[in-house]
């Protein structure tokens, strides 16, 4: 039995944990962001999950990442063309997605522009994720969307690629630095964002098999109910927040009111005799 590491994003796509991580990813994502409203949305990194394609905005962007040493030459016009309308006639045509190659750090596009931005396994693949994560939050408009997947460290595929890696044989993509989910949700906190969605999945054990994990698939609905927390991937739906001025209630302004002026007062009954010099 073969149980050669799995080091680079496209041979671990191509593998049984690959599609099933992806698969699960991609119904997630078609759920997020169907109901999220605007004008433009970006997706950073991993083309070969259209996490955008059940959005509705009229702008459709694809941020990949720049290497020095590699051109980029035609794999971003072959994702344009992947990534269009549906191959029947019974979908109505949409816009491909725009291809931009660019730091995810150092995004060239103008401050709160974006309503919707998605980040499938961005930052634990990077050396400053806290950057990356800053970066979209100056480029999100208020009340704009962030959706982030990633591996989750406390579960079996966690511990999986903990173990593996001290054999010399990881089992995730590689480089990877699995970040918390509390650890997230904290950044995103300091950035002005409110967690909106939260959600665990792929509860079938890292197996390299197919027939091994179609073998556990009753994990998926146990999983759900009983350790959620436990789940090999998570994702988490965040709203950008910007602070400021706001009225709570009605002002009720106090009026005070003007006392009359005291005046003296004169009876029938008061004569010039009843004074005491008369």
């Amino acid at each position: 039995m073969s149980d050669a590491p799995i080091i680079d994003w496209p041979a671990w796509l191509d593998s049984p944990p690959g599609r099933y991580v992806m698969a699960w990813e991609q119904a997630q994502f078609d759920h997020w962001v169907g109901d999220v409203f605007g004008y433009h949305a970006l997706q950073l990194g991993l083309p070969e999950l259209d996490a955008l394609r059940e959005n509705r905005m009229p702008y459709r962007g694809l941020v990949l990442p720049f290497h020095p040493r590699q051109r980029p030459a035609p794999a971003p016009v072959e994702v344009r063309a992947a990534t269009g309308p549906g191959h029947t006639g019974a979908h109505h045509a949409r816009p491909a997605r725009d291809v931009l190659i660019s730091r995810f750090d150092e995004l060239p596009i103008a401050t709160q522009s974006i309503d919707l931005a998605v980040l499938p396994h961005v930052l634990e693949f990077t050396e400053n994720p806290h950057d990356i994560l800053r970066e979209v939050c100056r480029v999100l408009m208020p009340e704009g969307q962030i959706i982030i997947t990633g591996f989750n460290n406390l579960s079996l595929w966690g511990a999986r690629e903990q173990l593996a890696r001290l054999s010399g044989k990881p089992f995730l993509p590689q480089p990877v630095d699995l970040i918390a989910f509390t650890r997230l949700k904290d950044w995103l906190k300091l950035l002005g964002f409110d967690l909106d969605r939260g959600r665990f999945g792929c509860y079938r054990p890292p197996m390299r098999r197919e027939h091994w994990l179609a073998r556990f698939s009753f994990l998926e609905a146990a999983g759900d109910r009983w350790w959620p927390i436990f789940g090999g991937v998570y994702g988490v739906r965040a709203v950008k927040r910007v602070r400021g001025m706001r009225l709570v209630g009605r002002v009720r302004k106090r009026i005070l009111s003007l006392q009359p002026e005291l005046k003296p007062v004169a009876t029938p009954n008061t004569t010039h005799r009843d004074h005491p010099d008369s």
